[in-house]
């Protein structure tokens, strides 16, 4: 029974957007692994940019700083 959690930031994906996510993460499970798509789990949670890091840096001050 796979159990798989996506985080991304909360940035406007589309349910259609997690759709495809969970549908993609899904069949690969399936074919690399031989799982059994029924008792695959797949888990979408959303976390604020203010609440995200990358590199030491909040998600806001990161891309600041890579793009200048």
């Amino acid at each position: 029974m796979p159990y798989v959690n996506i985080k991304i930031t909360r940035e406007g994906a589309t349910g259609e957007q997690k759709a495809e996510l969970i549908a993609g993460v899904t069949d690969l499970l399936v074919r690399v692994l031989d799982k059994n798509p029924a008792t695959t789990h797949v888990v979408i949670g959303e976390v604020a940019l203010e609440n995200w890091g990358v590199g030491g840096l909040r998600v806001q001050a990161f891309r600041a700083q890579s793009q200048g």
